[in-house]
């Protein structure tokens, strides 16, 4: 499990969790245990205020940092506590302890744990990013890290050097080590502090030996066998039931405190409405809000936050408006974005309710029945040698993908040899069968959440998705889309149009791939040209130049063609007015670019495009050519298209707008200026005071030129 998001509330929460434990009747771990009869103090608790001291506290310690939620953390957790337990009530010597022993005095050695949840960002600090993780300190300075489950041997062999160090001479050459979850140590039976059976003697010796020869296993824990029945501690309590969510059907009010307890603090999935009592849009969405929670009586809680109320809790959740709809699972969460609709609320938690379980393993015969009901899955094959931390960074992707994917995991050799899978882990993206691949390949590109999120966003959309209002942005801006106006309600016209789109969209799709790797080999043809040229005449400086030229295929300057339909009867109106269309004199297909607010919707030769795959894929090839050989439409007026393009023009090419605006308005200053020197100069040449005397005029005195 990753390191989690809200940890503003897991601060406060560690506090009231600290003061309840004392009262909490299923907290086992923090209960006396007994080990070679002798009483065994609760494993200690590290928190970033007692860190100073607990780290000066001793030389050395060994320090494990968890989460309660993460099912490594529980498999590992059997273990470090039976090694605690084993060397603190252990002597000097290494043999059971005597009445008056002190390990840890002697040793200068201590064993402690922090719950990483609940101390987020001392965790961060610490350099953790997986769990579990054990580190070694010496003096409060790291001296080695351990990550992910390991087994007693692993961990013994650590301490046994650490003490070794501290005191030579003092630890045994061989130690018989016990059990994870065992409650004495093989050498207490000398000792009279224990009888264990013989099958934990045998099973104990069983263990140490693999350990020994299959250094391996040491890796991935698996020498830890299962404790025997008869070397189990204490009897604990049964855990408890888990209980049923939302019984009453109703939205509970949450407060600060509630919401920590009840939902960050918790496993448990939660939809919540965080709104303010005075906004219009909160109120015209309460009733729907209201029975979503009677839908989802018993499946889902549903919960809801006054802002006015509550404004410190909104504001650590930095909400964007109101109302504002998060779903919540432990400390991650993801915001609802789609319509408000009760229909839309009760899909996306059912939708919601199946993805936060997890991510299911499937093999090849459910992966083909998941096919039938889903139009896009994502696929992450992993085998025996994908560590912890990857499934950890995979568990943080569900959430992201309600609403629009499914999200699975395999590593059935059937669905290796499918999809063509050489190396692990690997991620695709399976639409109706035709796969998309993430191409990192490196752990830290396959780790990271938000790198691979941005993939998924790009691909989620199955290859002829239906637009609806919570989509219409995603499918039509930046892209040129096929965009079939069908009627839903003839079925067969609409099974027979949908069948024809989507052989042109496969069709139009693997032409773009052969374009794609032509175009590349192109590129590779040329660059072996300008190698085998130097090396024809010796020029070294002129090879490394060759050798270093990379060859970039990034797309992202060319505008991608995509497909969709959409109902023609609900969204008759919209149609009508922007494409002059009306799919009651049949179904069309127009060719749209959103961008430019342009569109086609005929052919070469003046004919409407229809839902054919000869009519649609002879139309593309002729649209997206520079420029297009087909005249289009535009969606808005010719007027309006004037300001569009001056706004796109300035939008695209700002500093060049500017400086053509900058220009232009020195060059209208200069001309107004000239025009004022001419009008309001010193002097005027037509003043007659001014002018000269003609020929044969009078001059001053009175005399005759």
């Amino acid at each position: 499990m990753r390191l989690l998001n809200l940890s503003l509330f897991f601060g406060a929460a560690a506090l009231a969790v600290a003061a309840s434990s004392k009262d909490s009747d299923d907290d086992s771990a923090r209960e006396n245990t007994y080990f070679n009869q002798k009483k065994v103090a609760p494993l200690p608790e590290v928190t970033p205020d007692t860190w100073e001291k607990d780290s000066k506290a001793s030389k050395w310690l060994l320090l494990k940092l968890y989460s309660p939620w993460c099912v490594h953390c529980q498999d590992y957790a059997p273990t470090f506590q039976t090694l605690y337990e084993f060397y603190t009530t252990s002597s000097p010597g290494g043999t059971a302890a005597e009445s008056d022993a002190n390990f840890t005095s002697f040793y200068d050695f201590r064993f402690a744990s922090v719950n990483c949840p609940v101390y987020y960002e001392f965790c961060s600090k610490m350099g953790v990013t997986s769990y579990p993780t054990t580190i070694l300190y010496k003096d409060g300075e790291p001296v080695q890290t351990l990550r992910g489950v390991k087994n007693m041997t692993v961990l013994s062999k650590l301490v046994e050097e650490t003490l070794e160090q501290t005191k030579p001479g003092t630890r045994p050459k061989t130690l018989e080590l016990p059990l994870a979850g065992a409650n004495s140590s093989p050498g207490a039976l000398e000792a009279g502090l224990a009888k264990p059976s013989k099958s934990e003697q045998a099973a104990s010796k069983e263990k140490n030996t693999a350990a020994k020869t299959d250094p391996s296993a040491d890796a991935l824990g698996t020498t830890n066998a299962k404790p025997a029945a008869t070397a189990s501690r204490t009897p604990k309590k049964a855990p408890k039931p888990v209980a049923t969510p939302n019984l009453k059907g109703i939205s509970v009010p949450l407060t600060a405190e509630t919401f920590q307890s009840n939902v960050t603090m918790t496993q448990e999935p939660w939809f919540i409405k965080f709104y303010a009592p005075w906004c219009h849009h909160c109120q015209a969405m309460a009733p729907n809000w209201e029975q979503l929670a009677k839908e989802m009586k018993g499946k889902l809680n549903i919960g809801e936050v006054n802002c006015d109320a509550e404004s410190r809790l909104c504001k650590d959740v930095r909400l964007r408006g109101y109302p504002s709809i998060l779903f919540f699972k432990g400390g991650e969460r993801v915001e609802y974005d789609g319509l408000r609709g009760l229909g839309d609320f009760v899909q996306y938690a059912e939708k919601a309710i199946d993805i936060s379980s997890g991510v299911p393993d499937v093999d090849a015969d459910s992966f083909k029945a998941l096919e039938e009901k889903e139009e896009v899955i994502f696929v992450y094959f992993y085998d025996h040698a994908t560590t912890s931390e990857d499934f950890m960074a995979l568990e943080r992707l569900p959430l992201s993908l309600i609403g629009h994917a499914k999200l699975v995991k395999t590593k059935d050799p059937a669905l290796y040899s499918r999809f063509k899978i050489t190396t692990w882990p690997r991620l695709l993206a399976s639409r109706e069968g035709r796969p998309t691949y993430y191409t990192p390949l490196t752990p830290g590109e396959m780790r990271n959440t938000r790198q691979v999120l941005n993939w998924m966003k790009s691909t989620w959309l199955p290859i002829v998705p239906e637009v609806t209002a919570s989509n219409a942005r995603e499918i039509m801006d930046g892209k040129i889309v096929v965009l079939g106006i069908l009627n839903r309600e003839d079925q067969e016209s609409f099974a027979s149009a949908r069948r024809e789109m989507k052989s042109a969209a496969n069709e139009w799709m693997d032409k773009q791939v052969q374009l794609f790797q032509l175009e590349r080999q192109e590129l590779r043809d040329a660059k072996q040209l300008r190698i085998e040229e130097a090396e024809d005449r010796g020029d070294q400086r002129g090879l490394r130049v060759a050798k270093s030229i990379r060859i970039n295929m990034d797309k992202s300057d060319r505008k991608q063609v995509t497909f969709a339909w959409v109902d023609g009867v609900f969204w008759q109106r919209w149609i009508r007015t922007t494409y002059g269309i009306d799919v009651k004199d049949g179904e069309r297909v127009i060719i749209n670019d959103e961008d430019n607010r342009r569109y086609w919707d005929q052919t070469i030769t003046g004919n409407y495009i229809v839902p054919s795959r000869t009519s649609i894929l002879e139309t593309i090839n002729k649209v997206t050519a520079s420029p297009p050989k087909i005249k289009p439409k535009l969606t808005i007026s010719s007027f309006e298209k004037i300001f569009f393009d001056i706004r796109v023009t300035f939008t695209e090419h700002p500093y060049l707008t500017m400086g053509c605006i900058l220009g232009l308005g020195l060059g209208l200053a200069s001309w107004f200026r000239g025009r004022l020197r001419r009008t309001r100069g010193h002097f005027r040449l037509d003043d007659s005071s001014n002018k000269a005397p003609l020929l044969g005029g009078i001059n001053s005195n009175g005399k005759v030129d």
